[in-house]
């Protein structure tokens, strides 16, 4: 799953949720929502969030060789059944590509950081691009060993 900005006339009014291998959408959260918790300004919408996020990754657990989690932040882990889906994917023997906020001090966020099986970039302008290419390759290399 990944979640991206949605703008309007330049203006950040959300963000979207998408499911990676199937065609599933949502909103992770937008301006003027009315219900859900609240990240700033903006109101998660914890029923997309799991009927496309979580429900993508634990289709991706049981079918892929590679789990994709774009991002576990602040949004995100207002959800019980997401960390459900989250601690599943790294319990698996799937290789998972995860973005992970650096500032959160939550429970789950910690303990992915301290896993030995872990390994932690920090993404920043400059090396985004060489980011990109070193996680394909090793993406590569532990479909190789499979």
């Amino acid at each position: 799953m990944i979640s991206r900005e949605v703008r309007v006339n330049g203006e950040r009014i959300g963000f979207e949720i998408l499911g990676l291998g199937n065609s599933r959408r949502g909103w992770l959260a937008q301006v003027n929502q009315g219900s859900g918790p609240r990240v700033g300004r903006y109101c998660v919408n914890l029923k997309d969030l799991e009927e496309v996020g979580t429900v993508s990754i634990m289709e991706a657990v049981g079918a892929c060789d590679i789990v994709t989690i774009d991002e576990i932040g602040p949004m995100e882990l207002f959800s019980r059944k997401f960390r459900e889906a989250v601690t599943a994917s790294l319990r698996s023997s799937k290789l998972v590509l995860g973005v992970v906020h650096w500032r959160i001090s939550d429970g789950l966020v910690v303990d992915i950081k301290k896993r030995k099986d872990c390994e932690i970039f920090v993404v920043t302008h400059e090396n985004r691009e060489e980011l990109v290419e070193l996680m394909i390759s090793r993406a590569e290399e532990y479909l190789e060993q499979r």
